[in-house]
């Protein structure tokens, strides 16, 4: 996602001072195609740049690359602006807010309901948490990268609305999933099948992302079991924080955790469909 923007955004003529990345290879060769610097240092990306765009995995990796001891990205940062893509939970938006304010930075969060080729088409779609002005500030660009670029409210604000668009997706997924691995197992034209979810009630914007790759068990990977896991789970840590049961999101978090545990957190988030077809053969005897 991160190169992705970076393309897109040289393409529209900003000027990419450097990238960073942990597997240096990668940082290198991104570095040499948008002719920019290839930082060895978070530090160093801080200082060569006025905004500094962040897409990371998890909580742990957002904490150590704002907070980490010696170098992260707050060092010498007075007057810089981050904005923070990465799906993680909402407090720590709002913790390396309080730590970038102490830095004299401010920080941004621009979490992304969109996927790979969004990113490089410009077409992302954002939601943005965080101090009015600091957004103000990243709008512009925002726009270059983004079809809809809204708003959210305080820090941490988006990221919720980020986890509740995920936790509904991955159930969606999940759904859909089982629908057509029944419908396979019933004997039905799967073509045939989706064509009618897409015009009743079991249509939804899965079926149309996802759907065809279930059919045809093609998993090429733009957003990870493994990924769809972790951001379920920070759905289901805001309802317990609220004293609420989601059964459906604790279920579908279930079937991708298996997915990790079986070594298929590497598939793209459709493949939760080899799930279903995979208890199909264990339980009529075929091997697979």
């Amino acid at each position: 996602m991160g190169a992705n923007m970076a393309r897109r955004l040289k393409d529209r003529e900003f000027h990419i001072t450097a990238v960073y990345d942990t597997n240096r290879a990668a940082a290198t060769s991104l570095a040499a195609e948008l002719g920019c610097a290839a930082a060895q240092d978070l530090s160093e990306v801080t200082a060569e740049s006025d905004v500094i765009f962040t897409v990371v995995t998890d909580d742990n990796a957002m904490r150590q690359i704002f907070g980490g001891t010696g170098d992260n990205l707050l060092v010498n940062a007075r007057g810089k602006l981050f904005v923070n893509c990465a799906t993680i939970s909402p407090q720590v938006h709002v913790d390396v807010e309080k730590l970038a304010k102490k830095a004299g930075a401010q920080t941004l969060e621009a979490c992304m309901a969109s996927s790979i080729p969004q990113a490089r088409e410009g077409t992302l779609y954002l939601m943005c948490g965080g101090k009015e002005e600091a957004f103000r500030k990243a709008e512009p660009i925002l726009k270059e990268l983004g079809s809809v670029v809204r708003f959210i409210g305080n820090s941490g604000e988006a990221a919720k609305v980020k986890a509740l668009v995920n936790m509904v997706m991955n159930i969606n997924t999940a759904g859909l999933a089982e629908g057509l691995a029944l419908g396979a197992a019933s004997g039905l034209d799967l073509e045939m099948l989706r064509k009618v979810f897409s015009q009743t009630g079991a249509a939804s914007r899965v079926l149309e992302t996802d759907g065809e790759d279930m059919q045809n068990r093609e998993h090429g990977c733009f957003f990870s079991a493994a990924h769809a896991a972790k951001d379920s789970g920070i759905a289901l840590e805001l309802g317990r924080g609220l004293g609420l049961d989601l059964p459906l999101a604790r279920a579908t978090k279930e079937q991708y955790d298996r997915m990790v545990a079986e070594g298929l957190g590497d598939l793209d988030k459709s493949g939760i469909a080899e799930l279903t077809f995979k208890d199909r053969h264990k339980h009529s005897g075929d091997r697979v």
